[in-house]
C-alpha cells in the first residue's frame, strides 16, 4: 500500500486541495517513514518472544520429565536466555558479558528440567556476586574483564564436566563449607532462602549420581563444577 501511494505522489503530484489537506492531517510523510519502521520492530519482538518462549519450554522440558539424552549445552544457553535481564547493561553496572568454552560433547544422560534448576541456581547467584563486588569496588575500578562469567564443559571418560565461573565478590572458607547445607544464606532478609544451592546439590549427587564442587577465594570469584556421569541407570535414550 505504501509503495502504491508512492506512485500516486510520483505520477499525481498536485492533489486536489482536499486531498492534500488530508495527506496533511493523517502526516502521511511521517506515516511513510514510521510504518515500516514499527513493523520491523513488531516482528524482531515477535522473533523475540519466540526465542523466549521456546526457552522456556526448553528450560522447564514439561514433556520431558523422565530421564532422557540430551545436548547439555541447549540446557544452559537458554538459562542464559532466561537471565538475559539481568545481564544486560544497566545504569548502576556494566553488562556482564558471557564466555562460553564448549567442548565437543555427546549427549549427556539426565533429567534435563532439574539440571537446567542448577544451572539457573549457580548463574543467578554468580551475577548475584559480580554485583556485589561492583557495589564494592565502585565505578572507578570497574573493569570489563570483571564482569564476566565463564563458562567452560568437557568430557573425562565416561563423565561430562561443566565449570561455571565468576570474577564476583567470592567468600571465605567459613562461607565456602556451608554453601551447599539447607537454609544457609548470605544474602540480606527477603533476598534469599538458602535452598537453592542446597537443592543443586541434591540434583547433581543424589538423582544423577554426580559431584558438585565449589571453590573460591575472598574479592576474586567464585566456582562451581559440576560433573555429571554420561549414563544414567535405567535412563531411555529415546
Amino acid at each position: 500500500m505504501l509503495d502504491l501511494v508512492k506512485l500516486y505522489q510520483d505520477h499525481c503530484p498536485n492533489l486536489a486541495p482536499e486531498a492534500q489537506a488530508e495527506a496533511e492531517n493523517l502526516d502521511l510523510t511521517f506515516i511513510q517513514t514510521d510504518l515500516p519502521e514499527t513493523l520491523d520492530s513488531m516482528k524482531m519482538g515477535t522473533d523475540r518472544i519466540r526465542q523466549i518462549v521456546l526457552s522456556l519450554r526448553n528450560f522447564s522440558r514439561m514433556d520431558e520429565a523422565d530421564c532422557k539424552a540430551v545436548d547439555i549445552h541447549e540446557g544452559i544457553d537458554s538459562t542464559l536466555l532466561l537471565l538475559q535481564h539481568r545481564l544486560k547493561k544497566r545504569r548502576d553496572r556494566p553488562k556482564i558479558s558471557i564466555v562460553r568454552d564448549y567442548a565437543t560433547l555427546p549427549l549427556l544422560e539426565c533429567y534435563p528440567g532439574l539440571m537446567n534448576q542448577v544451572f539457573m541456581n549457580i548463574l543467578a547467584n554468580a551475577i548475584d556476586a559480580i554485583e556485589e563486588a561492583n557495589a564494592k569496588r565502585g565505578k572507578q575500578e570497574d573493569q570489563e574483564n570483571l564482569n564476566q562469567i565463564t563458562i567452560r564443559t568437557s568430557i573425562d571418560s565416561d563423565w561430562i564436566r561443566i565449570e561455571i565461573a565468576d570474577k564476583g565478590i567470592g567468600m571465605p572458607e567459613s562461607v565456602r563449607e556451608h554453601i551447599f547445607d539447607p537454609f544457609f544464606t548470605t544474602k540480606a532478609v527477603g533476598k534469599g532462602t538458602g535452598m537453592g544451592m542446597s537443592i543443586s546439590y541434591q540434583i547433581v549427587t543424589e538423582r544423577h549420581g554426580g559431584k558438585l564442587d565449589c571453590f573460591s577465594t575472598p574479592d576474586e570469584g567464585t566456582e562451581f563444577i559440576v560433573q555429571i556421569p554420561i549414563k544414567q541407570k535405567g535412563c531411555g535414550t529415546t
